[in-house]
């Protein structure tokens, strides 16, 4: 007998999606499977690609939840595209290379009390906020140090 693979983080989007009172349905188990098998941040049309059987629609819905239930997190490039990736913690923001593409989650909001303080100042209900920090990463910042310096 031939046992399907057993895809743990895919099953434990699922539950997620369960404890919430959603349905375990096949798309949202093929949307579930890819996306644990994400290992960096990805766009929607990315999965569209990769599942062609889904309608746009059933993706971004499912996104939608995911992102709700904190098991994925939206990720804004500095080119304004929005892209999501798993989320094992709870508030973060990203430190993303503009070089490479990569990100990495910055724990720890040091921002939330000053964002309160600016608030309260405003006469202005604070209901959360996101924060994407743009830059290079040790990586890209090691190969140009290491490459010769260009001659004009």
């Amino acid at each position: 007998m031939v046992r399907a693979p057993v895809y743990p983080l895919a099953q434990q989007l699922i539950q997620t999606l369960q404890e919430r009172g959603y349905r375990d349905t096949a798309p949202r188990r093929a949307l579930a499977r890819v996306i644990a098998g994400k290992d960096r941040h990805f766009a929607a049309e990315e999965l569209r690609n990769e599942l062609p059987h889904l309608g746009r629609a059933t993706i971004y819905r499912s996104l939608k939840l995911l992102v709700e239930a904190g098991v994925v997190c939206r990720v804004l490039l500095e080119d304004g595209n929005l892209h999501y990736q798993l989320s094992h913690r709870g508030h973060h923001h990203h430190l993303l290379c503009v070089e490479c593409g990569a990100s990495q989650d910055l724990v720890g909001c040091d921002v939330e009390g000053m964002l309160k303080q600016a608030a309260a100042l405003h006469n202005f209900q604070l209901n959360g906020h996101w924060l994407e920090v743009y830059g290079r990463c040790q990586t890209c910042v090691a190969k140009d140090e290491a490459s010769p310096a260009q001659v004009s």
